[in-house]
């Protein structure tokens, strides 16, 4: 089955719960979900890899699923953590913060106070991973209930602005702009990855550039002395 969003293609490929499901030879990404208990988390996940809403709240400790799908073309292997809804600093919370390659910090539109812990969520990102610019989508989810928000779009829009990440208002019961989260999360990954390789690039070319390689065997100094040639000054 084949999705359509606004930046590209979602296709489905195969899905499975635990340790299951096809890797093959694509690359795998490994995903947190993150957000107060009760926001939707395991709903959101089980809308993407299952198309099923749950129509019982089972409160997650931690559970781990896998689905292969395809991104812009592209194969995607993604191990998904459904994690338990506290933001608390734990050992193992800090061991799958330093495996994650992406993040989705969700939140209610009905529940201010989970809008409010994102920001922590968040935070606790950047004290493990010790950068700003790990890959995080930021969700405002049960968008359906409208009758019970309690969080302006604007203020979703504001916060992602903070975060400086992608943020949809999804609806897990609906199934509305699940599959666009996970699909700009893997972007996200992927642009990182084209980011540093371009940046090893770079370095390697300044390091077999033929000024670098014109220094002495035996010293490694520069074999020029000190003389003005052409605009440039050598230092012998």
């Amino acid at each position: 089955m084949k999705y359509k969003n606004d930046t590209g293609p979602v296709v489905w490929m195969e899905s499975a719960r635990g340790s299951g499901g096809s890797g093959g030879l694509s690359r795998e990404y490994k995903l947190v979900m993150l957000g107060e208990g009760g926001v939707g988390k395991s709903a959101i996940i089980m809308q993407f890899i299952s198309h099923r809403f749950p129509e019982d709240h089972d409160p997650t400790i931690e559970d781990a699923y896998k689905t292969q799908i395809r991104i812009d073309d592209e194969p995607a292997n993604l191990d998904i953590l459904d994690t338990a809804g506290q933001a608390e600093f734990t050992a193992m919370r800090d061991q799958y913060m330093r495996a994650g390659e992406g993040f989705i910090i969700s939140y209610s539109i009905t529940d201010r106070r989970s809008f409010q812990e994102a920001r922590q969520f968040k935070q606790l990102i950047y004290r493990v991973r010790r950068t700003v610019d790990t890959p995080v989508v930021l969700v405002g989810n049960k968008s359906d209930l409208t009758h019970l928000r309690q969080v302006s779009v604007e203020e979703g829009r504001g916060l992602a602005r903070e975060f400086q990440c992608p943020f949809f208002e999804t609806s897990a019961a609906f199934r509305y702009y699940i599959d666009e989260v996970f699909a700009a999360l893997v972007r996200q990954i992927r642009q990182r990855e084209v980011e540093a390789a371009r940046g090893s690039e770079r370095k390697a070319r300044r390091h077999h550039s033929f000024w670098t390689r014109l220094r002495s065997p035996s010293t490694g100094s520069s074999t020029l002395s000190t003389e003005r040639y052409g605009g440039w000054e050598w230092v012998g």
